[in-house]
Protein backbone atom coordinates (compact mmCIF):
# COMPACT_ATOMS: atom_id res chain seq x y z
CA UNK A 1 0.00 0.00 0.00
CA UNK A 2 1.65 3.42 -0.90
CA UNK A 3 1.60 5.65 2.44
CA UNK A 4 2.86 9.66 2.62
CA UNK A 5 5.67 10.58 4.11
CA UNK A 6 4.88 13.74 6.34
CA UNK A 7 8.00 14.19 8.56
CA UNK A 8 11.03 12.15 9.40
CA UNK A 9 12.23 13.71 12.10
CA UNK A 10 14.63 13.61 15.75
CA UNK A 11 12.57 15.04 18.80
CA UNK A 12 13.70 15.71 21.81
CA UNK A 13 12.67 16.07 25.29
CA UNK A 14 11.16 19.65 26.16
CA UNK A 15 13.03 22.08 26.84
CA UNK A 16 11.17 23.00 30.46
CA UNK A 17 12.38 21.05 32.94
CA UNK A 18 10.34 19.39 35.81
CA UNK A 19 9.79 20.75 39.01
CA UNK A 20 12.98 20.42 41.24
CA UNK A 21 10.54 18.33 43.54
CA UNK A 22 9.42 15.84 40.31
CA UNK A 23 13.75 15.80 39.71
CA UNK A 24 14.69 14.53 42.90
CA UNK A 25 11.51 11.74 43.30
CA UNK A 26 12.76 10.92 39.69
CA UNK A 27 15.91 9.56 40.83
CA UNK A 28 17.65 11.00 37.81
CA UNK A 29 20.61 12.97 37.55
CA UNK A 30 19.50 16.49 36.30
CA UNK A 31 22.67 16.73 34.17
CA UNK A 32 23.53 15.75 30.89
CA UNK A 33 26.14 12.96 29.38
CA UNK A 34 25.41 10.76 32.73
CA UNK A 35 26.58 7.45 31.78
CA UNK A 36 23.89 4.86 33.24
CA UNK A 37 25.69 0.80 33.17
CA UNK A 38 23.23 -1.66 32.03
CA UNK A 39 22.02 -3.57 34.90
CA UNK A 40 22.72 -7.23 35.30
CA UNK A 41 18.63 -7.57 34.03
CA UNK A 42 19.26 -5.45 31.02
CA UNK A 43 21.69 -7.62 29.77
CA UNK A 44 19.36 -10.93 30.49
CA UNK A 45 16.88 -9.31 28.25
CA UNK A 46 16.64 -9.75 24.46
CA UNK A 47 19.20 -7.53 22.80
CA UNK A 48 16.93 -6.08 19.93
CA UNK A 49 14.39 -3.63 19.24
CA UNK A 50 10.65 -4.57 20.23
CA UNK A 51 7.98 -3.80 17.81
CA UNK A 52 3.98 -3.17 18.58
CA UNK A 53 0.88 -1.44 16.51
CA UNK A 54 -1.76 0.27 18.49
CA UNK A 55 -4.84 1.62 16.59
CA UNK A 56 -7.23 3.77 17.40
CA UNK A 57 -10.72 5.07 16.13
CA UNK A 58 -11.32 8.69 15.09
CA UNK A 59 -11.58 11.35 16.68
CA UNK A 60 -7.74 11.63 17.74
CA UNK A 61 -5.70 14.41 18.96
CA UNK A 62 -3.48 16.00 16.17
CA UNK A 63 -0.02 15.34 15.49
CA UNK A 64 1.29 18.29 16.85
CA UNK A 65 -0.55 17.40 19.99
CA UNK A 66 0.92 13.91 20.34
CA UNK A 67 3.99 15.24 19.68
CA UNK A 68 4.13 18.08 22.43
CA UNK A 69 2.89 15.80 24.65
CA UNK A 70 5.61 12.97 23.79
CA UNK A 71 8.06 15.60 24.15
CA UNK A 72 7.07 17.16 27.47
CA UNK A 73 7.22 13.35 28.76
CA UNK A 74 10.48 12.16 27.05
CA UNK A 75 11.62 14.38 30.25
CA UNK A 76 10.60 12.08 32.53
CA UNK A 77 11.75 8.94 30.54
CA UNK A 78 15.68 10.18 30.19
CA UNK A 79 16.82 6.62 29.03
CA UNK A 80 14.33 6.43 25.89
CA UNK A 81 16.03 9.77 24.34
CA UNK A 82 19.55 8.56 25.28
CA UNK A 83 21.91 6.45 22.71
CA UNK A 84 23.94 3.39 23.88
CA UNK A 85 27.98 3.88 24.67
CA UNK A 86 30.95 2.18 25.89
CA UNK A 87 32.51 3.43 29.16
CA UNK A 88 36.12 3.19 29.85
CA UNK A 89 35.24 -0.19 31.51
CA UNK A 90 34.21 -1.70 28.44
CA UNK A 91 30.67 -2.20 30.10
CA UNK A 92 27.91 -1.08 27.83
CA UNK A 93 25.59 2.32 29.14
CA UNK A 94 23.30 4.64 28.34
CA UNK A 95 23.91 7.57 28.18
CA UNK A 96 21.26 10.37 28.97
CA UNK A 97 22.62 13.03 26.56
CA UNK A 98 18.58 14.03 25.06
CA UNK A 99 19.71 12.29 21.66
CA UNK A 100 16.29 11.93 21.24
CA UNK A 101 13.67 9.93 19.86
CA UNK A 102 12.93 9.15 15.93
CA UNK A 103 9.30 10.76 15.12
CA UNK A 104 7.72 9.27 12.27
CA UNK A 105 4.77 11.15 10.19
CA UNK A 106 2.82 8.98 7.17
CA UNK A 107 -0.46 9.42 5.79
CA UNK A 108 -2.85 6.43 4.49
CA UNK A 109 -4.98 7.35 1.60
CA UNK A 110 -7.61 4.55 2.94
CA UNK A 111 -10.23 3.61 5.85
CA UNK A 112 -8.78 2.31 9.67
CA UNK A 113 -11.17 -0.66 9.01
CA UNK A 114 -9.47 -1.66 6.34
CA UNK A 115 -6.83 -2.42 8.34
CA UNK A 116 -8.72 -3.89 10.49
CA UNK A 117 -8.79 -6.90 12.68
CA UNK A 118 -4.75 -6.93 12.18
CA UNK A 119 -3.70 -10.01 9.74
CA UNK A 120 -0.83 -11.78 11.17
CA UNK A 121 0.03 -12.81 7.44
CA UNK A 122 -0.44 -9.64 6.15
CA UNK A 123 2.95 -7.08 5.68
CA UNK A 124 2.70 -4.47 8.35
CA UNK A 125 6.26 -2.88 8.21
CA UNK A 126 5.11 0.35 6.18
CA UNK A 127 3.35 1.26 9.50
CA UNK A 128 6.60 0.76 11.71
CA UNK A 129 10.27 2.10 11.90
CA UNK A 130 12.92 -0.07 10.82
CA UNK A 131 13.80 -2.72 13.56
CA UNK A 132 17.22 -4.25 11.99
CA UNK A 133 20.10 -2.45 10.99
CA UNK A 134 22.29 0.43 13.12
CA UNK A 135 19.69 1.94 14.68
CA UNK A 136 20.79 4.63 16.95
CA UNK A 137 17.53 5.53 18.52
CA UNK A 138 16.25 3.18 21.67
CA UNK A 139 12.66 4.45 21.17
CA UNK A 140 11.38 5.24 17.56
CA UNK A 141 7.66 6.36 16.90
CA UNK A 142 5.62 6.60 13.74
CA UNK A 143 2.14 8.15 13.85
CA UNK A 144 0.08 6.43 10.66
CA UNK A 145 -2.99 9.20 10.18
CA UNK A 146 -5.50 7.30 7.83
CA UNK A 147 -8.08 9.08 6.07
CA UNK A 148 -10.65 8.61 8.46
CA UNK A 149 -8.94 10.21 10.94
CA UNK A 150 -8.14 7.04 12.96
CA UNK A 151 -4.65 6.38 13.83
CA UNK A 152 -2.27 3.68 14.35
CA UNK A 153 0.89 3.76 15.90
CA UNK A 154 3.74 1.79 15.74
CA UNK A 155 6.54 1.58 18.26
CA UNK A 156 9.89 0.03 17.99
CA UNK A 157 11.77 0.19 21.45
CA UNK A 158 15.04 -1.42 22.83
CA UNK A 159 14.57 -3.91 25.07
CA UNK A 160 17.87 -4.17 26.95
CA UNK A 161 16.33 -0.68 28.13
CA UNK A 162 13.18 -1.47 29.35
CA UNK A 163 10.56 -3.94 29.50
CA UNK A 164 7.39 -4.65 28.87
CA UNK A 165 6.24 -3.31 32.18
CA UNK A 166 7.76 0.05 31.63
CA UNK A 167 6.85 0.50 28.30
CA UNK A 168 3.15 -0.15 28.94
CA UNK A 169 3.87 3.04 31.91
CA UNK A 170 5.26 4.99 29.51
CA UNK A 171 2.32 5.14 26.87
CA UNK A 172 -0.01 5.59 29.71
CA UNK A 173 2.07 8.67 30.75
CA UNK A 174 2.02 10.03 27.37
CA UNK A 175 -1.73 9.34 26.79
CA UNK A 176 -2.36 11.10 29.96
CA UNK A 177 0.24 14.19 29.19
CA UNK A 178 -2.23 14.48 26.03
CA UNK A 179 -4.85 14.77 27.87
CA UNK A 180 -3.52 17.55 29.87
CA UNK A 181 -3.60 15.13 33.15
CA UNK A 182 -0.69 14.88 35.82
CA UNK A 183 1.54 11.66 35.32
CA UNK A 184 0.77 10.49 38.38
CA UNK A 185 2.69 8.07 39.75
CA UNK A 186 6.26 9.31 38.57
CA UNK A 187 8.40 6.45 37.34
CA UNK A 188 10.39 5.05 39.51
CA UNK A 189 15.03 5.50 37.96
CA UNK A 190 16.73 3.98 41.19
CA UNK A 191 18.53 0.97 38.92
CA UNK A 192 21.21 1.09 41.88
CA UNK A 193 18.79 0.55 44.61
CA UNK A 194 16.86 -2.01 42.56
CA UNK A 195 20.20 -4.03 41.49
CA UNK A 196 22.32 -3.28 45.24
CA UNK A 197 23.38 -7.05 46.11
CA UNK A 198 23.23 -7.75 49.27
CA UNK A 199 25.17 -7.48 52.32
CA UNK A 200 26.81 -10.64 52.55
CA UNK A 201 26.76 -11.77 48.38
CA UNK A 202 24.96 -15.37 47.78
CA UNK A 203 24.50 -16.88 44.79
CA UNK A 204 22.09 -19.78 45.10
CA UNK A 205 21.45 -20.97 41.75
CA UNK A 206 23.31 -21.16 38.59
CA UNK A 207 22.51 -18.28 36.73
CA UNK A 208 25.04 -18.24 34.84
CA UNK A 209 24.46 -21.62 33.07
CA UNK A 210 20.57 -20.34 33.55
CA UNK A 211 20.07 -16.80 32.45
CA UNK A 212 23.37 -16.75 30.43
CA UNK A 213 24.95 -18.89 28.22
CA UNK A 214 28.98 -19.73 27.09
CA UNK A 215 30.05 -17.19 24.33
CA UNK A 216 32.27 -20.66 22.95
CA UNK A 217 28.74 -23.08 22.24
CA UNK A 218 29.30 -26.51 20.88
CA UNK A 219 27.51 -27.19 17.84
CA UNK A 220 25.51 -29.47 19.15
CA UNK A 221 23.51 -27.17 21.40
CA UNK A 222 23.67 -24.09 18.95
CA UNK A 223 19.94 -22.60 18.59
CA UNK A 224 17.97 -24.12 14.88
CA UNK A 225 17.27 -21.11 12.61
CA UNK A 226 14.56 -21.48 10.43
CA UNK A 227 14.02 -19.68 6.79
CA UNK A 228 10.26 -19.49 7.87
CA UNK A 229 7.77 -18.80 10.31
CA UNK A 230 4.01 -17.90 10.21
CA UNK A 231 2.81 -15.70 12.80
CA UNK A 232 -0.96 -16.80 14.13
CA UNK A 233 -3.26 -14.77 16.14
CA UNK A 234 -5.82 -17.21 18.17
CA UNK A 235 -9.03 -15.62 19.98
CA UNK A 236 -10.24 -17.09 23.54
CA UNK A 237 -13.68 -15.79 24.40
CA UNK A 238 -14.37 -15.28 27.75
CA UNK A 239 -16.64 -18.14 27.61
CA UNK A 240 -14.02 -20.65 26.95
CA UNK A 241 -11.46 -19.15 29.60
CA UNK A 242 -14.54 -19.86 31.48
CA UNK A 243 -14.58 -23.42 30.66
CA UNK A 244 -11.18 -24.27 30.60
CA UNK A 245 -10.75 -22.90 34.35
CA UNK A 246 -13.78 -24.39 35.48
CA UNK A 247 -12.53 -27.80 34.14
CA UNK A 248 -9.08 -27.03 35.56
CA UNK A 249 -10.74 -26.73 39.01
CA UNK A 250 -12.52 -29.47 38.73
CA UNK A 251 -9.62 -31.52 37.73
CA UNK A 252 -7.13 -30.29 40.16
CA UNK A 253 -6.54 -32.78 43.09
CA UNK A 254 -4.88 -30.06 45.39
CA UNK A 255 -7.77 -28.84 47.54
CA UNK A 256 -9.07 -25.05 46.92
CA UNK A 257 -5.80 -24.50 44.31
CA UNK A 258 -6.74 -21.49 42.28
CA UNK A 259 -5.20 -21.25 38.83
CA UNK A 260 -4.47 -17.79 37.09
CA UNK A 261 -6.08 -17.01 33.39
CA UNK A 262 -2.59 -17.05 32.12
CA UNK A 263 -2.08 -20.32 33.71
CA UNK A 264 -4.34 -21.82 32.59
CA UNK A 265 -4.79 -20.61 28.78
CA UNK A 266 -0.81 -21.28 28.68
CA UNK A 267 -1.52 -25.01 30.25
CA UNK A 268 -3.56 -25.64 27.09
CA UNK A 269 -1.27 -23.52 24.57
CA UNK A 270 1.71 -25.58 25.54
CA UNK A 271 -0.76 -28.91 25.64
CA UNK A 272 -2.11 -28.47 21.90
CA UNK A 273 1.40 -26.99 20.81
CA UNK A 274 3.05 -29.88 21.26
CA UNK A 275 0.52 -32.28 20.09
CA UNK A 276 0.75 -30.11 16.70
CA UNK A 277 4.71 -30.30 16.37
CA UNK A 278 4.12 -34.34 16.62
CA UNK A 279 6.83 -35.17 18.38
CA UNK A 280 8.50 -38.06 19.81
CA UNK A 281 6.52 -39.38 22.88
CA UNK A 282 10.18 -39.35 24.79
CA UNK A 283 11.46 -36.18 24.13
CA UNK A 284 11.35 -33.31 26.70
CA UNK A 285 9.80 -30.13 25.98
CA UNK A 286 10.13 -27.00 28.26
CA UNK A 287 8.30 -23.22 28.78
CA UNK A 288 10.32 -19.98 29.21
CA UNK A 289 7.72 -18.50 31.25
CA UNK A 290 8.52 -14.78 32.27
CA UNK A 291 8.15 -13.52 35.88
CA UNK A 292 8.22 -9.77 36.66
CA UNK A 293 10.08 -9.52 40.30
CA UNK A 294 8.88 -6.26 40.85
CA UNK A 295 6.61 -7.45 43.50
CA UNK A 296 8.39 -10.81 44.08
CA UNK A 297 11.36 -8.88 45.12
CA UNK A 298 11.22 -8.15 49.13
CA UNK A 299 10.70 -5.38 49.77
CA UNK A 300 8.83 -5.20 46.60
CA UNK A 301 9.79 -2.31 43.87
CA UNK A 302 7.55 0.14 42.10
CA UNK A 303 5.60 -0.71 39.38
CA UNK A 304 6.71 2.36 38.14
CA UNK A 305 10.16 0.94 37.83
CA UNK A 306 11.66 1.92 34.41
CA UNK A 307 14.19 -0.65 33.53
CA UNK A 308 14.25 -4.60 32.91
CA UNK A 309 13.05 -6.55 36.12
CA UNK A 310 12.03 -9.82 34.60
CA UNK A 311 13.34 -13.25 35.19
CA UNK A 312 12.25 -16.89 33.87
CA UNK A 313 10.46 -20.09 35.21
CA UNK A 314 11.28 -23.08 32.82
CA UNK A 315 8.32 -25.73 33.67
CA UNK A 316 9.68 -29.75 32.07
CA UNK A 317 8.04 -32.46 31.00
CA UNK A 318 7.98 -35.32 28.93
CA UNK A 319 5.89 -34.74 25.80
CA UNK A 320 4.30 -38.29 26.79
CA UNK A 321 3.31 -36.29 30.44
CA UNK A 322 2.04 -33.32 28.60
CA UNK A 323 -0.44 -35.17 25.78
CA UNK A 324 -1.46 -37.79 28.86
CA UNK A 325 -1.95 -35.97 31.78
CA UNK A 326 -4.76 -33.21 32.27
CA UNK A 327 -4.65 -29.77 32.02
CA UNK A 328 -4.57 -29.13 35.84
CA UNK A 329 -1.53 -31.38 35.72
CA UNK A 330 0.23 -28.93 33.37
CA UNK A 331 -0.98 -25.88 35.43
CA UNK A 332 0.02 -27.12 38.43
CA UNK A 333 3.77 -27.68 37.04
CA UNK A 334 3.60 -24.36 35.46
CA UNK A 335 2.20 -23.42 38.79
CA UNK A 336 5.13 -24.70 40.89
CA UNK A 337 8.10 -23.56 38.67
CA UNK A 338 6.97 -20.13 38.64
CA UNK A 339 6.37 -19.65 42.29
CA UNK A 340 9.63 -21.10 42.90
CA UNK A 341 11.24 -17.26 40.68
CA UNK A 342 11.09 -15.45 44.45
CA UNK A 343 12.59 -12.72 45.92
CA UNK A 344 15.54 -15.40 47.56
CA UNK A 345 15.82 -16.23 43.13
CA UNK A 346 16.22 -12.73 42.54
CA UNK A 347 17.98 -11.87 45.17
CA UNK A 348 20.49 -14.50 43.93
CA UNK A 349 20.70 -13.41 40.42
CA UNK A 350 20.90 -9.71 41.45
CA UNK A 351 24.11 -11.02 43.80
CA UNK A 352 25.68 -12.91 41.00
CA UNK A 353 25.00 -9.58 38.67
CA UNK A 354 27.52 -8.17 41.55
CA UNK A 355 29.84 -10.59 41.73
CA UNK A 356 30.25 -11.09 37.93
CA UNK A 357 31.38 -7.33 37.52
CA UNK A 358 35.26 -8.27 38.30
CA UNK A 359 34.75 -11.58 36.09
CA UNK A 360 34.17 -10.32 32.40
CA UNK A 361 30.20 -9.05 33.14
CA UNK A 362 30.07 -7.70 29.20
CA UNK A 363 31.03 -10.92 28.09
CA UNK A 364 28.01 -12.59 29.59
CA UNK A 365 25.78 -13.95 26.64
CA UNK A 366 21.92 -13.88 27.28
CA UNK A 367 19.95 -17.51 26.51
CA UNK A 368 17.17 -15.21 25.41
CA UNK A 369 16.36 -16.41 22.03
CA UNK A 370 17.29 -14.57 18.57
CA UNK A 371 15.70 -13.53 15.35
CA UNK A 372 15.02 -16.55 13.49
CA UNK A 373 15.02 -19.04 16.03
CA UNK A 374 13.53 -21.98 15.96
CA UNK A 375 12.33 -22.80 19.81
CA UNK A 376 11.11 -26.04 19.22
CA UNK A 377 10.65 -28.81 20.87
CA UNK A 378 10.41 -25.90 23.72
CA UNK A 379 8.42 -22.01 24.18
CA UNK A 380 9.28 -18.62 25.18
CA UNK A 381 5.97 -17.14 27.22
CA UNK A 382 5.00 -13.49 27.88
CA UNK A 383 1.68 -12.37 29.02
CA UNK A 384 0.76 -8.67 28.35
CA UNK A 385 -2.60 -9.37 30.96
CA UNK A 386 -1.63 -6.81 33.40
CA UNK A 387 -0.56 -4.27 31.09
CA UNK A 388 -2.24 -1.07 31.60
CA UNK A 389 -4.27 -0.80 28.00
CA UNK A 390 -7.27 -0.06 29.35
CA UNK A 391 -5.72 3.06 30.46
CA UNK A 392 -4.20 4.04 27.01
CA UNK A 393 -6.76 6.81 26.11
CA UNK A 394 -5.38 9.39 24.34
CA UNK A 395 -8.75 11.44 24.20
CA UNK A 396 -10.61 9.20 22.31
CA UNK A 397 -10.97 5.88 23.61
CA UNK A 398 -8.44 3.09 24.01
CA UNK A 399 -6.90 1.27 21.08
CA UNK A 400 -9.24 -0.82 19.71
CA UNK A 401 -6.08 -3.20 18.11
CA UNK A 402 -3.01 -4.03 19.15
CA UNK A 403 -0.79 -6.25 17.93
CA UNK A 404 2.87 -7.14 18.18
CA UNK A 405 3.86 -8.20 14.40
CA UNK A 406 6.75 -10.24 12.76
CA UNK A 407 7.04 -12.54 15.99
CA UNK A 408 10.87 -13.31 15.07
CA UNK A 409 11.05 -16.65 16.73
CA UNK A 410 9.56 -19.76 16.05
CA UNK A 411 7.85 -21.00 19.87
CA UNK A 412 6.93 -17.39 21.27
CA UNK A 413 3.55 -16.66 22.13
CA UNK A 414 2.24 -13.84 24.00
CA UNK A 415 -1.02 -13.70 25.52
CA UNK A 416 -2.60 -10.32 25.09
CA UNK A 417 -6.21 -8.84 26.41
CA UNK A 418 -8.49 -8.21 23.50
CA UNK A 419 -9.86 -5.00 22.59
CA UNK A 420 -13.22 -5.67 21.44
CA UNK A 421 -15.98 -5.51 23.23
CA UNK A 422 -16.89 -9.11 24.30
CA UNK A 423 -13.41 -9.47 25.56
CA UNK A 424 -11.60 -12.61 26.23
CA UNK A 425 -7.60 -13.18 25.18
CA UNK A 426 -5.68 -13.18 22.30
CA UNK A 427 -2.98 -15.47 22.21
CA UNK A 428 -0.33 -14.24 19.32
CA UNK A 429 2.39 -17.36 18.39
CA UNK A 430 4.75 -17.91 15.80
CA UNK A 431 5.18 -21.83 14.34
CA UNK A 432 7.10 -23.24 11.44
CA UNK A 433 4.15 -23.82 8.90
CA UNK A 434 3.98 -27.63 8.74
CA UNK A 435 2.41 -26.87 12.81
CA UNK A 436 -0.01 -24.39 11.95
CA UNK A 437 -2.78 -26.17 10.00
CA UNK A 438 -3.12 -28.95 13.01
CA UNK A 439 -2.79 -26.51 15.64
CA UNK A 440 -5.52 -24.37 14.27
CA UNK A 441 -7.32 -27.18 13.95
CA UNK A 442 -7.06 -28.23 17.92
CA UNK A 443 -6.99 -25.48 19.19
CA UNK A 444 -9.93 -25.18 20.87
CA UNK A 445 -10.37 -28.35 21.82
CA UNK A 446 -10.70 -28.78 25.55
CA UNK A 447 -9.58 -32.96 26.02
Amino acid sequence: MAIGLINNTILKPYSSSPSSNDIQSLDIPSNNDVLVPLTIFDKAAFDLHVAVLYAFKAPMPSNEVMKAALAKVLVYYPHLAGRFTTDDQGRTCIVLNNAGIRVTETYVPTSLAELLPFDPSKDVSHLLPPVEGNIEELLQIQLNRYACGGLVIGQTAHHRVCDGQSMSSFFVAWARTVRGLTMDPLPYHDRLAVSQPRNQPHVEFDHRSIEFKKTTMNPDTAPVFSPSIETLIIHYSPEFVKKLKAKISEQSSTHNQRYSTFECLLSHTWKKVTEARGLDLEESTQVRVAVNGRARIKPSVPMEYFGNLVLWAYPKLKVKELLEHNHAYIAKTIHDEVTRVDNDYFKSFIDFGDMAKGDGGEELEATAPEFGNSLCPNLEVDSWLRFQFHDLDFGGGGPCAFFPPNIPVEGLVIFLPTCSEDGGVDAVLSLLPEHVPLFKQISHSID
